[in-house]
């Protein structure tokens, strides 16, 4: 079963990618076009922080796949089999599914395999020569070689796809419709090229083919030129996308989704009932923000995590700098939900106007609403711990989150306002002991080893790809 009708419904089964080789050929030359801000040790984001991401995971999802082995499991002659796909000790979870594995299980479909080769060949520009080569691959060979460039002597046949490991952007779930992504940058082509055919043809999706919506660009898109074609433009990538109510999808305009995109996922998604209200944030196209989901993510029915600089909050700082942040003259975030069937739409003067109406309309809260900001909204903890994802959080169930352990102002926010705090290695011990258990778990925010994976500047929220949570109604 397909279906996500909020951000904060018991998780139950989602798609995410390991940290892969092609991470580590990220070289300084290349990492603004790869979309990296600095290059990232691999061992260390695999095995000292993404691993218990992984681990975390499994233990809310399926724990049967680690309760009581988690010394065999890291038992380092085990060399890490239990977190590759290509390994017989692989978790192979059916509720924590990896994207690689998922494109290994496609390509053993002959003719799926043939087509992937020839349309992969001439997305990458390969000689035939080098097409033969892909041709002699084992189907597990090709899927890893698809996303991390190497073939199996460790010789690269073309770029890496390193922004696989945010699977959040390859396609959202909204309700039972798969929305599916059209990248503004050429460096993640190649992944939602595999993220399609994986949607179109792997069995887990057969029941949503009729459900999967794409967005194309507009009918002779490819004659204009200057600014015409640059308003013309169709992008979208899923951390613009968030789904907090089965009658409420929040769409960002950002540095990665066009205002062209918004307008044609708001007609198809009326056109299909999918939703009754589409609510349309428009923030910078700055680097910084990237997708909305860097600027704010959803903790409780009740209770936001939100950065300052869109916040109303008053305070020199953000008064300072509003201007430059705000996305238009007025000093006001731009904000309008449309309704379906209805004509005008509604505004929003501020982020957190809309996330009270959320809390309150769409999601029936009878408490107040809250807002934790990042750094705890001071000076200068707020910018530097967005900038590590404070911001992008990932709700396990309602209330209870994972973030980075880097964070300590928005951590200390979080206290403030009633939940506790723990580290992932100290809480993955004390469920193997039987002390705590994800059963019972409530109000907590989970902090994730950061050093390394935060430089890759997406969090927990931009790692995973929900397709099943549990209704909150």
């Amino acid at each position: 079963m397909i279906h996500v009708s909020s951000e904060i419904g018991d998780l139950q089964r989602l798609i995410i990618h390991s940290p892969d080789s092609g991470l580590g050929k990220v070289v300084p030359s290349k990492a603004q076009d790869w979309l990296f801000e600095d290059i990232i040790h691999l061992k260390t984001a695999r095995e000292k922080e993404y691993d218990y991401y992984v681990k975390t995971l499994l233990y809310f999802l399926d724990p049967e796949k680690v309760r009581g082995k988690l010394k065999q499991i890291d038992d380092p002659a085990k060399k890490r089999g239990f977190y590759k796909p290509e390994s017989a000790d692989y978790f192979a979870s059916s509720k924590v599914l990896e994207i690689q594995y998922l494109l290994r299980q496609i390509l053993e479909n002959k003719d799926l395999r043939t087509e992937m080769i020839a349309s992969i060949s001439a997305l990458e520009n390969l000689s035939f020569a080098q097409q033969k080569i892909l041709k002699s691959l084992s189907s597990q060979d090709l899927a890893k070689t698809f996303i991390s460039g190497d073939l199996p002597n460790n010789h690269m046949i073309f770029a890496p796809i390193p922004n696989l490991i945010f699977t959040r952007d390859i396609g959202i779930v909204i309700n039972n419709h798969l929305l599916l992504n059209k990248p503004a940058k050429e460096a993640r082509r190649r992944e939602a090229f595999i993220a399609h055919y994986i949607f179109y043809y792997h069995e887990l999706f057969a029941e949503m083919r009729e459900r999967l919506i794409e967005i194309a660009d507009d009918e002779l898109y490819f004659l204009l030129e200057g600014v015409e074609r640059e308003n013309r433009t169709t992008t979208l990538e899923g951390g613009d996308i968030m789904m907090v109510a089965p009658n409420n999808l929040l769409v960002g305009v950002s540095e990665r989704t066009s205002p062209n995109a918004v307008d044609k996922i708001i007609e198809e998604l009326f056109k299909r009932n999918v939703v009754d209200k589409i609510t349309v944030i428009k923030i910078p196209p700055k680097r910084d923000f990237m997708h909305i989901d860097t600027v704010f993510t959803q903790v409780k029915r009740n209770t936001w995590v939100l950065y300052g600089k869109f916040a109303k909050q008053d305070s020199n700082e953000n008064d300072r700098l509003r201007s430059l942040y705000k996305p238009d003259d007025s000093g006001r975030a731009q904000i309008l939900q449309f309704q379906n069937g209805k004509e005008k739409p509604v505004e929003f003067d501020y982020i957190e106007d809309l996330l009270d109406n959320v809390s309150r309309e769409d999601l029936r809260s009878n408490e107040k609403t809250q807002i934790i900001y990042s750094g705890n909204g001071e000076f200068p903890y707020s910018q530097r711990e967005q900038w590590t994802d404070s911001c992008n959080l990932l709700a396990l169930k309602e209330g209870v989150v994972i973030g980075y352990d880097r964070n300590d102002k928005t951590a200390e926010g979080f206290m403030q306002k009633g939940f506790q705090t723990i580290k992932a290695p100290e809480l993955l011990e004390k469920f193997e002991s039987g002390e705590l258990s994800p059963a019972t778990l409530t109000d907590t925010l989970i902090l994730l080893p950061s050093a390394e994976l935060s430089r890759a500047r997406g969090g927990s929220h931009c790692m995973s790809m929900p397709i099943l949570r549990k209704s909150l109604f």
